[in-house]
């Protein structure tokens, strides 16, 4: 059920996005281009509503029901996790490390190098 209704939504978000971008703003026809608008009122014409409109205002609807339908059936308790009782932990063995040693014992005195004392 979830799935098919995120598929639902997905595509109303879509539909919603290239219908919003397909209409024109009030006034923008070839004279508002030019600055030819200003017989209009202060708040714009008002047209008739268009199929635009009408699809605009039916996809914004139902992006809002699908959101929340979503949003009421993923937190219902008990549906499910990622993380289910199911899984039995992974069992792992040490691995076995030889210590790491140098060529030079450490505990072997170093020759140390002469001092020069010619002045």
């Amino acid at each position: 059920m979830i799935t098919l209704l995120t598929v639902i939504h997905v595509v109303v978000s879509v539909f919603l996005i290239l219908v919003v971008l397909l209409q024109q703003g009030k006034g923008q026809d070839f004279a508002g281009t030019f600055g030819g608008g200003g017989t209009q009122t202060s708040f714009g014409a008002r047209s008739s509503t268009t199929v635009l409109h009408r699809l605009t205002t039916v996809a914004a609807v139902m992006f809002m029901v699908t959101s929340l339908s979503l949003t009421v059936l993923i937190s219902q308790p008990g549906t499910g996790s990622v993380l289910s009782d199911d899984i039995q932990p992974v069992n792992v063995e040490p691995i076995d490390v030889e210590p790491v040693t140098d060529a030079a014992d450490p505990t072997e005195e170093t020759a140390e190098p002469e001092a020069d004392t010619e002045n």
